[in-house]
């Protein structure tokens, strides 16, 4: 199969998906939306309320929010991948559990291998916590790495900026970087960092507010 016929293939798992509870509380599976040559990709946490009522990624305040990230960074929503590391909204938009993160982990993984896409933006403490498990989300928010061989950038979620009005010029920033590491990933890897990860503190993921897509509406 190509990679349109593989995602194709993965949606429709999700929308089936029995694996975790997630599935009592979901109105539409969100198994993400983006060309499946698409050279960004970015992962979210969990989708929100207006998430769950369309079957797409980003569709309420903080996903607009994100498509004016995006243009800023010279990006149009329908040239990348964006997708979530759960699949169905978690009921009362509370953290996905690690049952849930598990059982859609190997759509998200597919996903990924489908795309392989240059670079992988994450959105939020979980969906960094798949690629940087001990990293402090504070930081190295708008930092590029490699890890396993692909450029990850960790950045707080669009809604923690929504929430948390002093983040926000952080969170632009941050995506103001992304054409440069777009053409640093094209060009030439030896400069980006390798992340190394360090002893977890008490505090490691307790860096961000909550952030859930639906939260603020």
């Amino acid at each position: 199969m190509n990679a349109k016929e593989i995602l194709d293939e993965v949606a429709a798992q999700v929308t089936q998906c029995e694996k975790c509870q997630l599935r009592f509380s979901r109105k539409n599976a969100v198994p993400g939306e983006g060309p499946a040559n698409s050279e960004i990709m970015f992962i979210g946490e969990g989708p929100g309320f207006y998430e769950n009522e369309q079957g797409r990624p980003f569709v309420g305040q903080a996903g607009k929010f994100l498509d004016e990230l995006l243009e800023m960074a010279g990006l149009k929503r329908e040239q990348v991948f964006i997708c979530n590391v759960v699949k169905c909204r978690p009921p009362g938009n509370r953290d996905p559990e690690p049952q849930e993160l598990q059982a859609c982990n190997g759509y998200l993984d597919r996903q990924i291998e489908a795309i392989n896409p240059h670079v992988i933006v994450t959105l939020g403490r979980f969906s960094m916590a798949k690629f940087l498990p001990q990293a402090r989300i504070s930081s190295i928010h708008g930092n590029a790495m490699l890890v396993n061989g692909r450029m990850i950038v960790p950045m707080f979620h669009p809604a923690a900026a929504l929430h948390q009005p002093s983040l926000k010029p952080q969170v632009i920033e941050d995506f103001k970087k992304l054409p440069e590491y777009l053409a640093q990933m094209k060009k030439d890897q030896k400069e980006i960092p390798v992340f190394e990860q360090k002893e977890e503190t008490s505090s490691d993921h307790n860096d961000e507010p909550p952030a859930e897509q639906l939260s603020l509406f």
